[in-house]
């Protein structure tokens, strides 16, 4: 296992990597110092001996935590590469190659993405505006930051929840840039709510049917925005698309520490189940993730312009023709 990639896995198994993109950059990167390291053993093909590579480095980084949708896109383009690599080219010329691949692959469809998306998704917002988003999202904080630098004045409420609590250092980085917040739990969302003009949320994947894989909880706060007429308003990467249909969010998902729903945080003193955490017939479930339905969900912003969940099989379709995501 190569260091950087054994690295990562380690980081993602404390946590100490969250987010999308975060974990997809820093795997590639970890990939991109390993192909650098990497030599041809003897009577094998540079091809085939480094696809199995990085097949070992995935199911090690499986191991840590379950892949998202946007890294497995990521791993078929490396590998789409690398099987497409000429077979005239000395393994220096290669490596080199691929190395240039996955830097354009950063740059271009994560980093150049999230700049697009934000000024798409600037122009939709006003002054006097009431602004709802949930949890973390680093495209809606970027958002928020360059409407900010743009001198529009609006507020922004920040719905969190247990066990992540990932809102706060959202709402300190946000605060901290003298930005007008309010803070609450997710429990209290439909009582703001008649106050936002717009929601912004972030997702982890966007499947071929307009359903929106995010967060465990977005699902909640675009269906109330929804029955008050609020605008929804989702900001994604189109590398995060995937061609799968998926109607609900128990077939597939990832469970997180069953005991982080029963404790509190940083308090071994706040155990509301009590004993009954180890009883054999209660099981604790934690889900990651949820699926939001298109229905619910007013406009797709993306590198591709602002689409509405309609739209999405284009987006997907196009990416196939286009050669995986370059």
């Amino acid at each position: 296992m190569h260091r950087a990639v054994y690295k990562v896995g380690l980081q993602y198994l404390a946590g100490d990597i969250t987010g999308g993109n975060a974990r997809c950059i820093a795997m590639l990167q970890a990939f991109s110092e390993a192909i650098r390291d990497y030599t041809t053993p003897a009577e094998k093909t540079l091809t085939r001996d480094l696809t199995a590579k990085i097949g070992s480095y995935v199911s090690f980084l499986i191991e840590c935590r379950p892949l998202s949708i946007s890294m497995g896109n990521a791993i078929r383009f490396l590998k789409n590469r690398i099987a497409k690599l000429p077979l005239t080219l000395s393994e220096s010329e290669a490596k080199t190659s691929l190395c240039l691949d996955i830097d354009r692959f950063i740059n271009e469809k994560i980093i150049l993405a999230d700049r697009v998306i934000v000024r798409h998704a600037s122009t939709k917002i006003r002054d006097g505006d009431v602004l709802l988003t949930y949890g973390s999202s680093c495209v809606v904080e970027m958002l928020l930051s360059h409407a900010l630098e743009l001198g529009k004045k609006f507020h922004v409420v920040i719905v969190d929840s247990r066990p992540k609590l990932e809102g706060q250092s959202l709402l300190r980085r946000l605060v901290a840039n003298g930005l007008n917040c309010t803070y609450t739990h997710l429990n209290a969302v439909s009582y703001i709510m008649h106050e936002v003009t717009r929601v912004f949320l972030g997702a982890s994947s966007i499947l071929s049917n307009g359903t929106v894989y995010s967060r465990v909880g977005t699902a909640a706060v675009a269906m109330v925005a929804n029955a008050f007429s609020v605008p929804v308003l989702i900001c994604c990467e189109a590398y995060k698309f995937h061609e799968r249909v998926q109607l609900d969010s128990i077939c597939f998902n990832e469970l997180g520490d069953p005991q982080a729903v029963a404790k509190v945080s940083g308090r071994g003193d706040v155990n509301y189940l009590g004993s009954l955490g180890n009883k054999d017939n209660l099981q604790l479930l934690n889900l990651m993730y949820d699926a939001t339905p298109s229905e619910y969900i007013s406009m797709i912003v993306t590198d591709y312009g602002m689409i509405p969940p309609t739209s999405v099989p284009v987006i997907v379709r196009e990416y196939c023709r286009d050669q995986l995501w370059i």
